[in-house]
């Protein structure tokens, strides 16, 4: 039996069907269960940023694929007796004072670490799914809005990270390691756009716009220093390309997903309803 918090989430959805397919009992923990739609899994509601009744949901679980949230882990950790993998991020292993997401992604590391039970964490590059905040943009207008159109990312789908997440849970191969994930290209925004576009089968033009108007837009997914934090990765990112992280391949004997197959896997999120689907 394995537990996977955040059931909603992608890399979540890709973890619990890998471990179906693997014959394996999941249990699914998720602040919204009602919205939890998989067959063949028991549902526990459950929110890392609670402290709320999780030693229940650890009952009979040999491991649990966690998110870095810190608010609550500590009673998450202390209530479980089994492996733990933490989805975490690239820059978590030299956090910086001043930057918000990588001291949560750390602290959360912290209290795992500090529990004594086996773990692993999978410190994830950019998240490939974080693009679907353009597929608003997208459907309406065939645009998407953004400054510093050269900043680059190594984005990684998030069937890999699912991928290694699996293999850290059932086999314990992983135990008190932290694996770097990354796509296999570093990638301008311009050009994840280029991508979208080649994946839909239409014309996507990537319009150029200040950083203070972005904010606007990023207000969606925090507060003030979150927000600078982001605008501060693009900002450095500009121009740069980002480092390709070896574990996926060394792990598995193959590339990570490109881009453009992560386009191409969630081509309908971009396209417009009217528009008929492209042939595979």
């Amino acid at each position: 039996m394995f537990l996977v918090a955040g059931g909603r989430g992608r890399i979540a959805r890709a973890a619990v069907a890998r471990l179906l397919a693997g014959g394996h009992r999941v249990r699914v923990a998720s602040r919204r269960p009602s919205e939890v739609d998989f067959e063949g899994v028991e549902v526990f509601e459950g929110d890392l940023s609670k402290a709320d009744g999780w030693r229940r949901a650890f009952d009979g679980v040999d491991g649990a694929l966690l998110y870095a949230d810190p608010a609550g882990i500590q009673s998450v950790v202390d209530s479980a007796s089994s492996r733990l993998v933490l989805i975490s991020a690239l820059g978590a292993g030299g956090a910086a004072d001043d930057d918000p997401i990588e001291r949560m992604h750390l602290a959360a590391e912290a209290a795992v670490r500090a529990s004594g039970l086996p773990w692993t964490f999978l410190r994830a590059g950019g998240l490939a799914t974080n693009t679907l905040q353009w597929a608003s943009s997208i459907r309406a207008e065939g645009v998407v809005r953004a400054p510093f159109r050269h900043a680059h990312a190594a984005l990684v789908h998030e069937a890999d990270v699912a991928e290694i997440a699996v293999r850290a849970l059932t086999t314990g191969e992983h135990d008190g390691k932290a694996r770097d994930l990354t796509g296999p290209a570093s990638l301008t925004q311009e050009q994840q756009v280029a991508a979208i576009a080649e994946a839909i089968g239409a014309d996507v033009r990537f319009e150029e716009i200040t950083p203070g108007e972005y904010r606007r837009t990023l207000s969606q997914w925090g507060d003030g220093g979150l927000v600078d934090t982001l605008l501060g990765h693009l900002r450095a990112a500009d121009g740069v390309p980002q480092p390709i992280a070896p574990d996926f391949q060394e792990i598995t004997g193959r590339e990570p997903a490109s881009y453009a197959r992560w386009a191409a896997d969630h081509a309908a999120d971009f396209r417009d309803e009217g528009t008929p689907p492209a042939a595979v």
